[in-house]
């Protein structure tokens, strides 16, 4: 009985311990959860952010932290304060900064830790500007492509990655793009880790909107709504409406349409800054939230969709530029719909 007594004396004693090392690593921006609503640090958080996947990859991003802190200044000067990063960038379709060495896992699920400093700096350089980072850890592309790890090395990298990166309030763990195999089996090895840690998933393509199981597990919903060509703003607002009402959750509309080529899922017709500016504020009608979702990622470096530096920043293409604007100017439009 006594040894029993002590242990569980033990395991109370290194709880505690975890729980005052974080809080005082943790920084400034601390992100939860409030119903069906964001708070940053107490107070209300207006999530919008933008697709950002190849971040850990890519060379002028992380020249140096200055450079970082410029271009996260830059995003937030638009209204963005989340951005979407992947752990997973191996594909091989030709993306930019994608290959067999962007992944942050390597074969037995023990992270690459090169990559993983990368991602620390990131985290606190966003941390400082009050940045939230949304953090994809395996990618339906790569599976699709049998760029996989096994099921213990997948369980394996969760769990590290949920230990490495504990000090962070600024991060949420998203467990797949569009995909949801064992998303609930890794959702609970996060918290047993980390139990106040944000998790979410993109449960498949656009318009799947995740099962019953899984969303009731998730901390938020983050799904893919429809892309269909003619008039996916005046669906989206109705698949997030429902999910806010269903789930009593934050809904946030990962990826709304987009712009991008069709060899890989984007619309076959053209398209109009317009189409995404009335789903976004369609989606924030119904209370949803946002992730803009830039089409320069499906090509490689020299396309007239890629900027040399290939950052997903305002000041590039006049097309994206007329929806940064709208998200610019959000806090306008907000202050009619939020009251």
């Amino acid at each position: 009985m006594k040894n029993k007594n002590l242990i569980l004396l033990l395991l109370a004693c290194t709880f505690a311990t975890s729980i005052l090392t974080r809080a005082g690593a943790q920084g400034k921006s601390t992100l939860a959860v409030k119903g069906t609503h964001f708070e940053m640090n107490g107070k209300p958080f207006e999530f919008s952010g933008i697709s950002f996947f190849n971040a850990v990859y890519n060379p002028a991003f992380n020249k140096s932290s200055e450079e970082r802190t410029k271009w996260i200044k830059q995003f937030g000067e638009y209204g963005i304060n989340v951005l979407r990063v992947w752990c997973q960038w191996d594909n091989a379709r030709g993306f930019i900064d994608a290959g067999k060495e962007s992944t942050l896992y390597l074969p037995d699920g023990s992270l690459n830790q090169k990559h993983l400093n990368t991602l620390k700096e990131i985290l606190k350089d966003a941390d400082e500007q009050g940045t939230v980072i949304l953090l994809a850890l395996f990618s339906r592309e790569s599976w699709n492509e049998n760029i996989r790890l096994s099921d213990k090395a997948s369980e394996v990298a969760v769990a590290e990655i949920a230990n490495a990166l504990n000090p962070y309030r600024n991060l949420v763990l998203q467990v797949w793009n569009e995909f949801n195999y064992r998303t609930v089996d890794y959702v609970k090895i996060i918290k047993q880790i980390d139990p106040e840690r944000i998790v979410t998933n993109s449960p498949g393509y656009a318009g799947e909107l995740g099962s019953i199981e899984e969303n009731r597990a998730l901390d938020y919903l983050s799904p893919h709504t429809t892309r269909d060509d003619n008039r996916h703003w005046e669906v989206a607002d109705k698949e997030i409406y429902y999910l806010i009402q269903k789930y009593n959750k934050p809904v946030v509309d990962d990826e709304p349409a987009r712009r991008g080529t069709p060899k890989f899922g984007g619309p076959k017709n053209p398209t109009s800054p317009m189409d995404h500016i009335l789903h976004l504020y369609n989606v924030w009608k119904v209370g949803g939230y946002i992730v803009y979702h830039h089409d320069m990622f499906q090509t490689g470096y020299g396309s007239d969709a890629i900027p040399a530096n290939g950052i997903p920043a305002p000041g590039f293409s006049s097309y994206h530029d007329q929806v940064f604007n709208f998200l610019k100017d959000k806090n306008r439009y907000l202050n009619l719909i939020r009251k």
